[in-house]
């Protein structure tokens, strides 16, 4: 069950706000708050998934509020401006919403919060003979072309298709799979998806600053929602003063 949090100055718009998480069986929702100071409180007392955030609000915007998390959950910006949509992409939130909001659009973005919170919940368990291989194959430009698993540096998604990245190699082999399809096939200990369109070697890393990974010369964004797994798989390797 994802706990929810709604944030709105308007009272029609945590009324529907309310109505359609409580359509969605997944949803529950812990409270519902009129500013961001109310907000602020029930995050010091309540575990809470998801925000849905207004951001023209009186005192603290939403930006304002977001920027000013340490530890953030997922949140869904949701306004009846779209000039704030490429601010809260950079602010890496899961979606941006415009007033009114269609219910099968709502479902769409619970849909894609419910695939994260998932993936977060997930342990990680040590691939076994059965669950993974050394290789297989993908269709590639009219070709099976194979994949030596231990070559893959990192996988970027890209709608209907993934982009595999070999280690020595800057041609990526380009087919139309999901990031959950083969996130599946590779060996969880060893591949991590530290972004919603990147997974990425463990091994390959050569390093991390921020929110940014370094592999090669590539440069891959870390996102809040996997950030403290990923510093949590790599904590056996982290060598201290």
């Amino acid at each position: 069950m994802i706990r929810c949090l709604a944030v709105d100055d308007e009272s029609l718009a945590l009324d529907l706000l309310e109505d359609n998480i409580r359509q969605i069986p997944f949803l529950h929702l812990v409270k519902r708050c009129k500013n961001a100071y109310e907000a602020m409180e029930v995050l010091q007392k309540e575990e809470i998934d998801l925000i849905f955030l207004d951001i023209q609000m009186p005192g603290i915007t939403g930006v304002q509020f977001l920027q000013s998390m340490q530890s953030r959950p997922m949140v869904v910006f949701i306004t009846a401006y779209k000039k704030y949509a490429l601010e809260g992409f950079d602010l890496d939130v899961l979606d941006y919403l415009v007033k009114p909001v269609p219910f099968d659009r709502f479902l769409k973005t619970a849909n894609k919060a419910l695939e994260i919170y998932n993936l977060k919940k997930k342990p990680v368990v040590a691939p076994s003979a059965e669950t993974t291989s050394d290789y297989f194959f993908v269709n590639s430009e009219y070709n099976l072309v194979k994949v030596v698993v231990n070559d893959i540096a990192y996988i970027e998604g890209l709608k209907d298709y993934i982009k595999i990245y070999m280690f020595n190699n800057p041609k990526p082999v380009i087919t139309r799979l999901s990031m959950k399809v083969i996130e599946e096939k590779l060996p969880s200990d060893k591949y991590f998806r530290v972004h919603k369109s990147f997974i990425v070697s463990i091994d390959k890393i050569t390093s991390i600053r921020k929110n940014r990974i370094k592999i090669g010369e590539a440069e891959i964004p870390v996102s809040e929602h996997y950030k403290d797994a990923l510093y949590t798989a790599i904590a056996p390797k982290n060598i201290q003063h």
